[in-house]
């Protein structure tokens, strides 16, 4: 039961934290400022955003409310409060402040924590770990886009 409750809490701070961040862009994909610029040739199409971010989102959540129940620490609160905010915020800043610099420094910080999760609390999660790695292959994906952008333009 206790995972469970875990579980649809992150959940709706997750879930919660990717309609804030896509709020936060606004209109961001569709602007003028992005479609024209110079974009990588592996850039997906705009709907593999979502079904990525929610698949990513789903196994997060699932993963948060196991690790959860074995270790509560302030450690472990400060890297997933980490993880929102910074995650929240590279919308805001690529989208918005057009700042793509800026925006590669927040994902590239966010891959490190998510990187690091993944090894710290690997033993502690009793093999569930694995359901970071959507999360990691799609941030090292989001990172060289954004990278790309910032050489190409």
């Amino acid at each position: 039961m206790k995972q469970l409750l875990l579980f649809l809490m992150f959940s709706v701070i997750n879930f919660g934290g990717l309609a804030f961040g896509s709020w936060l862009m606004d209109n961001g994909p569709l602007s003028d400022w992005y479609t024209n610029l110079n974009q990588a040739p592996w850039t997906p199409p705009g709907w593999i955003f979502g079904v990525a971010w929610t698949i990513i989102m789903l196994c997060f959540s699932v993963y948060l409310s196991k690790l959860f129940t074995v270790i509560k620490t302030k450690q472990l609160i400060t890297v997933y409060i980490l993880q929102v905010i910074l995650n929240v915020s590279w919308n805001f800043i690529f989208f918005n402040l057009h700042q793509v610099l800026f925006a590669l420094m927040t994902i590239i910080l966010l891959t490190v924590v998510i990187f690091y999760m993944f090894f710290k609390y690997k033993k502690t999660a009793n093999n569930i770990s694995f359901l970071l790695l959507p999360y990691m292959v799609w941030l090292l994906i989001a990172t060289s886009l954004n990278a790309y952008i910032l050489i190409y333009n």
